[in-house]
């Protein structure tokens, strides 16, 4: 039978996990025989009273056979630490989780992938900032990981598909579960155009200790962390501490001293993040600037003398409709079609309701 159900077994038994889950392949070789062994052979690898009544109890409560199928059924791969597809890097990190459920796919291309998160709370300058860069790092054949949170996690996750490229959802739950529950369109997405990843069972529910556990999974999994606005007291905070552990680039975007939305991404400048004012800068700092090259060669460009016309008049921020066709001197409705057709080229995007910016 194959190993995988008694990596899965050990997973699901209480009080076992990565460091106990080395002492008994040190101690018996693999997992196959560490299941079947005897109490006397499981306390000589270094399993106490409580523990071996623990596995016992659950070798009493599992089918493996069940298990595995009931993985199958709900479209999920099961990695441990010896699938060649277990992401190499995360498999490097302290307290690398022995099982990976996996929905979708990985891809040898995630081997280069940038971690993105931030605030839920994000402003209008947040989500352009996440937008913008997101989107070249995609175009530049990054994957995006993030946690499928409300706020810059879900910016940068579709930004990502939007642009045709990869990205990966790092779970507090099973991945057979959605949280936030409106954004299950989001994750059938992410599933077909990259994966939804967790350490945690099919069924177990979003808890509160889990998505710290869960952000060190996003920083071990990429090459380097992106915060794109992060207020003092931010979550993402806590992903760039483990980034900062794991010996992984942090990078941060600055905002205004003002307000507090971006107190936590100064904060981490001044400690020693990369200052990132463009995907150039993540690209240059990872030593891949060549993407940047082969992503301009992808880049759309304007038509027309119209398009060329209504780039020019898009500056730095967003431009309401009503704006811009009094500067271009173009009828409201010809304007309109403009820039719709426009954004399904990908060349402005819409902001808010009738706020456009360049892409």
């Amino acid at each position: 039978m194959s190993d995988a159900k008694y990596w899965l077994g050990f997973h699901l038994t209480k009080g076992i996990g990565p460091a106990r889950i080395e002492r008994l392949l040190a101690h018996f070789g693999d997992l196959a025989t560490a299941w079947a062994a005897s109490p006397g052979d499981l306390a000589r690898a270094g399993l106490g009273e409580a523990l071996r009544e623990s596995l016992a109890a659950t070798r009493r409560a599992y089918d493996p056979d069940r298990e595995l199928a009931r993985l199958e059924r709900a479209g999920v791969t099961l990695l441990t630490w010896e699938d060649d597809a277990y992401p190499a890097r995360l498999r490097q990190i302290a307290g690398a989780p022995p099982v990976l459920y996996v929905k979708g796919e990985l891809t040898p291309e995630d081997d280069l992938a940038l971690g993105v998160v931030g605030t839920r709370r994000v402003t209008s300058y947040g989500r352009e900032v996440t937008a913008r860069l997101t989107g070249d790092l995609a175009a530049a054949g990054l994957t995006i990981a993030s946690g499928l949170a409300r706020g810059v996690d879900a910016c940068a996750h579709e930004t990502a598909l939007r642009a045709g490229g990869r990205t990966v959802a790092f779970l507090g739950c099973g991945v057979d579960i959605v949280y936030p529950a409106d954004h299950r369109r989001l994750a059938e997405r992410i599933a077909a155009q990259g994966a939804l990843i967790s350490e945690y069972h099919l069924g177990t529910p979003p808890d509160a200790p889990n998505f710290p556990a869960r952000n060190r999974l996003i920083s071990g999994f990429s090459l380097g962390v992106l915060v794109t606005e992060a207020p003092a007291k931010s979550g993402a905070l806590i992903t760039a501490d483990f980034a900062a552990e794991q010996g992984r680039d942090v990078f941060a975007v600055p905002g205004g001293i003002l307000g507090h939305s971006s107190a936590g991404c100064n904060g981490l400048i001044r400690d020693g993040a990369t200052l990132v004012t463009c995907a150039e800068d993540i690209l240059v700092e990872l030593h891949l600037q060549q993407r940047s090259a082969q992503a301009e060669t992808r880049r759309v460009l304007p038509e027309n003398d119209d398009e060329r016309a209504m780039l020019r008049l898009l500056g730095d921020g967003p431009a309401h409709i009503n704006d811009l066709g009094h500067a271009s001197g173009l009828p409201a409705a010809q304007v309109g079609s403009l820039l719709l057709l426009m954004e399904l080229k990908g060349l402005v995007r819409q902001v808010a309701a009738g706020q456009y910016v360049r892409a």
